[in-house]
């Protein structure tokens, strides 16, 4: 389930001191690029330059997807070969949980390497007990990009320094998880990391690199036990590491996950942060690794407690209409999305993380008062819930 193209855009710079150009592989969700915010490259030359080599199907999982040469003692490759096997790790445990509570169904597994180093896992489960389409992909690249964009990732690169094409690396893992119950709530998931090389003919240049992803909850009615619950697990992984970083995190996922043609977010939020490089790379690498971890504990129990329940067609119908708004927001606001459609991607890759069904009714407006009304009203005018 991958696709042997990369693309490159733009992406709003509300959320920190750069805009960005990410690169977005269906596979490893996206890949950013900072550049300072009055820089204008040429978006086009940036687009059609990234090359990476085609996936290989395989038949059997490797034992890691990296190169030989990054199988040494160096820091950089450290982080690199303990961020795969986070990534690794953090999609069997949430594939296990699954098929835990699905108790019968598994997932489909599709494994795909490159001849230079790299590959991928994606696993799906469609038409289960439980989940409607629940999608947990993993991703490791190696790829090009343009001289532009590694000018534009240093941010400091004088005029006359000009090099050539610069080799990165890239990991991932990213899941979307739809269950059937229109009292059980989906959620979205992704975790990532991203280096630069120094460009051949620029020896001694710094290395970049950056880590990004976070977890969001959007369910279709609102028990604030269950939402109270999903931000008290994101809330303690934030402050084992920093106090700050949950208030800051949830606001930036309010932010990021907002349908502007709605003035509606997609969901109740959670946690999301990107290019972050500015703290000790070790501490990051731990964060992030402690974030993947706290996905089964706040999710799996609200999956449990709310699968079973009876519901009505109306209350299926408003599920659909929630699933219509998740459609919208990655059709539309989803950059990796939109241009992988314009640029011939895997069509399977790129579409996984929207559900089975979804529905539009014209100009639908929930009765005030009514619990249908309190989930769009809280996806309007986004709580502090603990």
């Amino acid at each position: 389930m991958a696709s042997h193209s990369l693309t490159l855009f733009s992406s709003s710079s509300t959320f920190a001191p750069f805009s960005s150009h990410q690169i977005h592989s269906p596979n490893l969700s996206t890949v950013r690029f900072p550049r300072p915010i009055n820089t204008k490259p040429n978006h086009h030359s940036l687009r059609c330059s990234v090359s990476i080599e085609k996936e290989v199907p395989e038949t059997e999982r490797p034992f890691t997807f990296l190169r030989d040469s990054d199988d040494d003692s160096t820091h950089s490759s450290s982080v690199r070969a303990r961020f795969e096997a986070m990534i690794r790790a953090a999609q069997d445990s949430v594939c296990e949980a699954i098929e835990a509570v699905e108790s019968g169904p598994k997932f489909k597994e599709d494994v795909w390497s490159r001849p230079g180093g790299g590959g991928g896992i994606s696993r799906v489960l469609q038409d289960g007990n439980v989940f409607e389409k629940a999608g947990v992909n993993v991703s490791v690249v190696y790829g090009v990009m343009p001289p532009e964009a590694y000018r534009a990732a240093k941010g400091s690169a004088s005029s006359d320094q000009k090099p050539g094409p610069v080799p990165f690396f890239a990991a991932g893992v990213s899941s979307v998880l739809h269950p059937k119950n229109p009292f059980a709530p989906t959620l979205h998931f992704n975790y990532r990391y991203f280096e630069t090389d120094a460009p051949k003919d620029v020896p001694g240049a710094p290395r970049q690199w950056w880590f990004g992803g976070g977890t969001d909850f959007t369910p279709a009615y609102i028990f604030e036990d269950d939402v109270k619950h999903f931000h008290t697990i994101q809330k303690q992984a934030c402050d084992k590491f920093d106090p700050s970083f949950y208030p800051r995190f949830k606001k930036w996922c309010d932010d990021y996950f907002y349908i502007k043609h709605r003035d509606e977010r997609r969901g109740l939020g959670g946690i999301f942060f990107d290019d972050l490089n500015d703290y000790d790379q070790e501490m990051l690498l731990k964060f992030s690794t402690e974030c993947a971890n706290s996905v089964v504990p706040a999710y799996i129990p609200i999956v449990e407690k709310r699968k079973d329940m009876e519901f009505t067609e109306k209350h299926k119908a408003w599920q659909q209409l929630r699933r219509g708004r998740y459609v919208e927001f990655n059709l539309v606001y989803d950059r990796g999305t939109t241009f992988g459609l314009k640029t011939g991607g895997r069509i399977e890759s790129i579409l996984v993380s929207l559900p089975l069904s979804a529905r539009w009714e014209y100009d639908h407006k929930p009765e005030e008062g009514t619990e249908e009304w309190k989930l769009l009203d809280a996806c309007i005018n986004p709580k502090e819930w603990i």
